[in-house]
């Protein structure tokens, strides 16, 4: 008899994973920060970070004969249109460092 009554109990595994009503979060990325918000975020913060370099550039100052100089801009302030979460989550993720006083500069680069 015990044993026709463990045959019709079904794993409890199975059933919890199927009628589960809540779909699962992805891992990588904080509650209010999707991966699409992340990715422009980083666009728009290389963006900015050529153009600051580019402005730096091409100042008056150096030789009228060169080409200008070499920027020494390395860190900048993020663009103010995304939360500050984002950029933490930029920085846990590697693609930032933190510079310290707001600032941030390019982290190592992953290949995705």
């Amino acid at each position: 008899m015990k044993a026709t009554a463990m045959q019709d109990e079904k794993p409890i595994d199975s059933q919890s994973n199927a009628e589960s009503p809540v779909p699962p979060q992805p891992a990588c990325v904080p509650s209010g920060a999707t991966p699409d918000q992340l990715r422009d975020a980083m666009k728009a913060f290389k963006k900015r970070l050529k153009l600051t370099r580019l402005d730096d550039e091409s100042r008056l100052g150096h030789g009228a004969m060169t080409k200008g100089g070499h920027s020494g801009v390395q860190a900048i302030q993020p663009p103010m249109q995304y939360p500050k979460a984002v950029w933490d989550e930029l920085v846990r993720q590697g693609r930032l460092k933190t510079a310290g006083h707001g600032l941030y500069s390019l982290g190592t680069e992953r290949s995705d």
